[in-house]
């Protein structure tokens, strides 16, 4: 619209931030080799942090970055929901677009959430991972451009940022590990007081080690002097300097301003006030410009020019007028991307903001809003409903306000945007009162209102407060403020002990229930009976569905049996009866798996899989995740751990792809269970780390833990062992028990006890779990727990310390094997296990009793377990000098367990097979026969079977980032198992390893050609 205008009160030099700059430039330079950096830059407003990031953008350009800015945009006090990424993505697109199409390729519907440029956002039930899971597609988005491209995400006017803006800088932050990318954001330190929402991600944000932050100071003298001299083109006077610096103490705006008006000669710019000084230049504007420039101050950060037009309501010519006269003097510049206006400095738009009369204020802000009505093109789409809201409110017209403040609450739950949800709807709730009747009557359920399912004409109900309490207490969930939601349930109950209305109480007790548990207030079960008991014999209708479903799978999880599988049925027929497809899901998937825990096991695996199939088909990732996560479980409860672990990989694709980031984390958690039972420790190793790594709640962190905790024990560490062991203990908390949580966590505290020397302490903890006794279908955590306790009686059976107490605790252990079912061959098996332990205790134990653990045992494909049984019954084949068949038999045993305890690297194992050879005087390898040459080359050249996978994708041509996805390893352990396989084969590079596989022959040619091509 105007053309460049050159700006006197900017000085053309670059003053007094060298070192910030080279900070700055060194981030980029790290960034470029893949190394994601995070910077924070804060300082006082005016102290020149816009500069720094202009400067810096100006630098990375010309060394071939692409530079993304995002400003968070203020409007009134209401900031927009997403507004800086939404900015800086659109910036992004318009330098890449080829390359961020790509990158968004299958998610586009999303990620158009915070980039609606991509196409039509999705529809559908909201649930607590939809925030999580766009912010996750969004780093891999950002991951995925910045492979090939180096890119500066700068972030301005943070203390501006809405909360969801926050949560997803902060969310970037912890979890980009790859890509060069630098993410800037700058803030202004003197608004940050004790109660701003910026304060928590910044403490936060401290505590990473991952993320640098600046704090800008303000010029000495010296620099002021430069600064000044810049502005003038010449040597300023010594006094002058002494009077500007001791002005404007060093902040480079004041300089700017005071320089200015010192050398205009209008003023000596030593004025009462610096808020004076800003409004001097302003006051100094012909009548009109002053008009135009009040009219900016109110309509936002940046205001359109057409809706600049419309509201100033000045003829054209008057208009570009009016803004060359404000562009000139310094106060207004054309906003990036030449299409609307803003304040050279929000000081000066702060400034004349706050001279505006209350009548003119809201006079402003009708004439806005009548503007955008009239014309909706006038601004963006994606800020229209939330900058109508904002007028209509500020214009103090409750009538207009409300209905435009609820349309901008449905567009911010659509954008996941639910903090800023939950503030629209208490502004609603607050214009509440004050709306007219009439108003009130017009508004429908069915517009603006979807947590609570319709039980009537929802076209013939007027929108109620209660609507409204129902949508803040999900949006306050969903976005984390479970604080306030929880308020929100509490008043929303209150009005509803005036009315006779069950099931919509109901329904606030199941979110009340839900937010308890969030909160780690209790497990909720308190709430959830309330609401069963308000639905019970009530017709079939959602709510009722999802009573009934929130009790089968809270039953499930922590009192599992006949009950729960009751309620899980039903809930299944209401909700199918009612239609509501996502609870009839997740409730068929809770009566899979209480089924199967109850010995209908094809019966109930059969609903997992249909279940499975059905969302996937369907695209529900909440449903698909979970069904990822608990029929693996299912099958691993069973002993069909294979089984298991394909499903397992599958869940890793589809988790990974949807962006299902704690689901992911319960994935690989399972997995590493499912892998230590197959024997394939190093794998499980790996998978527990991930689990950690990638789960979002305690939960997956805890069984991760636990994992790592079991292969420690096993391979003989055993504080490290220790260790894991407290970290998942103090992942579950005490709040909320659970079997699945506290069962593992007493095998492994036994187990912990004992290996180090503390049988006392193992005994105590065996008592402790065994007064509240094992529930209905867990004994897959059950048995282990019992085995750990017997096998620790057994094998301290000759300590004079141990004999008082034993026979009790044998006793113990003996009536809960009674109790217990054997719904699989896998506990078919534990249960022989148990009793040939509880007969090794009493000195009974005999080779017959241990060769039919062993039978059990042979056909489960569970290694570790074997070599265990295996040894017994080498011992008790040895125990009073055996005979000459029972010596051999003895001695192959000892072979196949030493075999398998070396493979898995588990110590004690094989120490304990190793000395009971030696006092046996029984060889562990034939002597007669020469070591067997290795199965296959690799074998020769000291590769391990996870490195023989590597090198084979190596040998492909794959990039260590293809080959971490192949195998499900993070790239940073495919590069050490790259340079472990270089160092053994004696090469010094890929192309050299790739050849000499290729040349020894180690991979047939097709496995190679079809992997390199899929």
């Amino acid at each position: 619209m105007l053309g460049s205008v050159e700006t006197r009160s900017v000085s053309p030099v670059f003053v007094g931030r060298a070192e910030e700059l080279g900070t700055l430039l060194d981030a980029l330079a790290r960034s470029r080799g893949g190394e994601p950096q995070a910077l924070l830059i804060g300082g006082e407003a005016g102290v020149g942090k816009t500069r720094l990031v202009e400067e810096f953008a100006t630098a990375a350009r010309r060394r071939g970055a692409v530079v993304a800015l995002g400003g968070c945009v203020e409007i009134g006090a209401d900031g927009l929901p997403f507004a800086a990424f939404s900015t800086a993505l659109r910036a992004l697109r318009s330098e890449l677009p080829g390359e961020l199409a790509a990158a968004a390729a299958g998610q586009e519907e999303e990620l158009a959430r915070l980039l609606p440029e991509l196409g039509e956002s999705g529809t559908g039930r909201h649930d607590e991972d939809g925030m999580a899971r766009l912010f996750e597609l969004t780093a891999r988005l950002l991951e995925r451009v910045t492979a090939a491209h180096t890119v500066v995400l700068a972030l301005e006017d943070l203390h501006w940022a809405d909360a969801s803006t926050r949560h997803l800088l902060s969310y970037l932050v912890r979890t980009l590990r790859t890509g060069r990318l630098v993410v800037l954001a700058t803030y202004r330190s003197d608004d940050i007081h004790r109660r701003h929402p910026l304060r928590p991600l910044l403490a936060e944000l401290d505590r990473l080690r991952t993320i640098r932050r600046l704090e800008l100071a303000r010029f000495n003298r010296e620099e002021v002097c430069r600064q000044v001299a810049g502005i003038l083109a010449q040597e300023p006077d010594p006094d002058r300097i002494d009077a500007i610096f001791e002005r404007s103490d060093g902040n480079a705006f004041f300089v700017e301003e005071l320089a200015v008006a010192a050398h205009e000669g209008c003023r000596t710019g030593l004025t009462d006030s610096l808020r004076d000084l800003l409004l001097v230049r302003v006051e100094g504007l012909p009548e009109t410009a002053q008009q135009v420039a009040r009219i900016v101050a109110e309509g936002g950060s940046t205001v359109e020019y057409r809706l600049l037009a419309a509201v100033a309501r000045l003829t054209e010519d008057d208009l570009i007028e009016a803004l060359r006269a404000a562009v000139n003097a310094s106060i207004l510049a054309p906003a990036p991307g030449g299409d609307g206006y803003r304040f050279r400095h929000s000081l000066v738009r702060e400034a004349v903001s706050d001279d505006l009369l209350p009548g003119e204020r809201s006079r402003l802000n009708r004439r806005y809003a009548e503007a955008l009505e009239t014309d909706p093109t006038l601004v963006p789409a994606d800020q229209r409903a939330t900058r109508l809201a904002s007028y209509w409110y500020h214009a103090h017209d409750a009538a207009k306000a409300l209905p435009a403040v609820l349309h901008a609450s449905v567009e911010a739950r659509h954008r996941h945007a639910y903090s800023e949800q939950l503030r629209l709807l208490e502004r609603a709730m607050e214009l509440w009162d004050t709306a007219p009747e009439a108003v009130r009557r017009t508004l429908r359920p069915v517009d603006y209102a979807e947590v609570y399912p319709p039980c009537g004409g929802p076209e013939a109900t007027a929108l109620s407060h209660l609507d409204l309490l129902a949508e803040a207490a999900v949006a306050g969930r969903l976005g984390g403020e479970r604080e306030r939601a929880l308020k929100i349930t509490k008043r929303a109950l209150r009005l509803l002990d005036e009315d006779d209305d069950p099931l919509r109480a109901a329904w606030f007790w199941i979110q009340r229930s839900r937010l308890v548990q969030q909160l780690a207030r209790g497990d909720g079960w308190k709430e959830i009976a309330t609401a069963q008991e308000l639905v019970r014999g009530l017709p079939p209708s959602e709510v009722h569905a999802e009573v009934l479903a929130t009790v089968a799978h809270w039953s499930m999880l922590r009192e599992p049996g006949p009950e729960a599988l009751t309620a899980a049925e039903r809930a299944v027929e209401y909700a199918r009866m009612v239609g509501a497809e996502d609870i009839e899901s997740n409730a068929r998937l809770t009566l899979g798996g209480l089924m199967v825990e109850a010995g209908q096991i094809e019966a109930g695996l059969a609903h997992m899989y249909e279940v499975r199939d059905e969302v996937v088909a369907r695209g529900r990732p909440a449903v698909v995740g979970r069904s990822h996560v608990n029929m693996p479980s299912a099958l691993e409860g069973i002993g069909r751990s294979e089984e298991a672990v394909g499903v397992l990989h599958e869940g890793l694709r589809l988790t990974g792809r949807m962006g299902l980031r704690d689901a992911e984390g319960w994935v690989w958690a399972n997995l590493a269970e499912s892998l230590i039972s197959l024997g394939r420790w190093d794998e499980a190793a790996e998978a527990a780390v991930n689990a950690q790594r990638r789960g979002q709640t305690a939960a997956p962190y805890g069984s991760g833990a636990n994992s790592l905790a079991f292969l420690a024990l096993a391979r003989g560490r055993v504080p490290e062992a220790a260790r894991h062991l407290a970290e998942g203990r103090a992942s579950y908390g005490p709040h909320d028990p659970m079997p699945q949580h506290d069962l593992p966590i007493s095998c492994l505290a036994v187990a912990v006890a004992v290996a180090e020397g503390r049988l006392s302490d193992a005994r105590a903890e065996l008592a402790r779990t065994l007064e509240s006794d094992f529930p209905p279908g867990t004994q897959r955590y059950a048995w282990p727990l019992l085995l750990e306790a017997a096998t620790a009686e057994a094998d301290a059976r000759a300590l004079p310390t141990a004999r008082d107490g034993r026979a009790e605790v044998l006793e113990s252990i003996f009536e809960a094997v009674k109790r217990l079912t054997t719904n699989a061959p896998v506990w078919f098996a534990h249960e022989k296990w148990v009793r040939a332990e509880l007969h090794r205790a009493e000195s009974r134990s005999t080779p017959d009793i241990w060769s039919e653990v062993v039978i059990a045992f042979e056909p489960l494909e569970r290694p570790y377990d074997l070599a265990r049984v295996r040894y017994r019954l080498a011992e008790s084949l040895l125990t009073g000098g055996g005979e000459a068949d029972e010596r051999d038999r003895a001695t192959e045993l000892l072979r196949l367990v030493h075999a398998v305890a070396r493979h898995l690297g588990a110590r004690p194992l094989a120490d304990a097979a190793t000395a009971l050879a030696q006092r046996a005087r029984l060889p562990l390898t034939p002597a007669a026969e020469p070591a067997p040459a290795p199965a296959h080359p690799a074998e020769a050249l000291g590769l391990t079977s996870r490195e023989r996978d590597v090198l084979r994708l190596v040998a492909a041509g794959h990039t260590n980032r293809r080959i971490a996805e192949e195998l499900f390893i993070s790239p940073k352990t495919a590069s050490v198992h790259v340079s472990n396989i270089l160092a053994k084969l004696g090469v010094s590079g890929r192309g050299e390893a790739a050849a000499m596989a290729h040349r020894l022959g180690l991979f047939p040619a097709e496995s190679v050609t079809s992997r390199s091509t899929g």
